[in-house]
């Protein structure tokens, strides 16, 4: 069997409805919107996208494991503690981030003037620098749930390094 490489990547998925009244909390960053991501915690697509990316490329169980959503202690849980806790377990593993490039796809809230605040939040958060972290935001152009402003996801890809 052949050595671990010195690099691997890993894949991170989220999506959340959209509901009135929520925050909406996208990076760490609040983000207004008379909209936000409904969930267990306080529902942050971006961070958790991340996390799970962390996750996947260090070879651990998806943020499921760590932080279940039938756990009531965890409900309305700040969603940077998930990353935090993602980027901590990667190290344990003798894996350290390479960098982070998320894509978030919605069509509301518009989000453009807020990615230099999300990109030093996500990477505040996951002790790395701001030109580290890759945020883009695109729509899905009018189809589907999240087409039709009832849904935001987020693609994340992870590099992490060995230690």
């Amino acid at each position: 069997m052949s050595a671990t490489p010195p690099f691997r990547i890993g894949l991170g998925y989220d999506i959340h409805p959209l509901v009135a009244g929520r925050p909406c909390i996208l990076g760490g960053v609040h983000i207004p919107s008379e909209v936000g991501p409904d969930g267990h915690s306080d529902a942050d697509v971006l961070l958790h996208a991340a996390a799970d990316a962390v996750l996947g490329a260090a070879g651990l169980r998806d943020i499921g494991h760590y932080f279940p959503n039938t756990d009531p202690s965890l409900k309305g849980m700040d969603s940077a503690v998930i990353l935090a806790r993602a980027v901590q377990e990667a190290g344990r593993a003798g894996w350290k981030i390479g960098n982070l490039d998320l894509v978030l796809i919605g069509e509301r809230p518009k989000v453009m003037a807020h990615v230099e605040a999300m990109k030093a939040s996500v990477a505040k958060i996951a002790g790395i620098q701001p030109n580290q972290v890759g945020i883009k935001a695109t729509t899905n152009e009018g189809m589907d749930s999240i087409g039709q402003g009832k849904a935001l996801a987020v693609q994340a890809v992870c590099l992490v390094f060995a230690l």
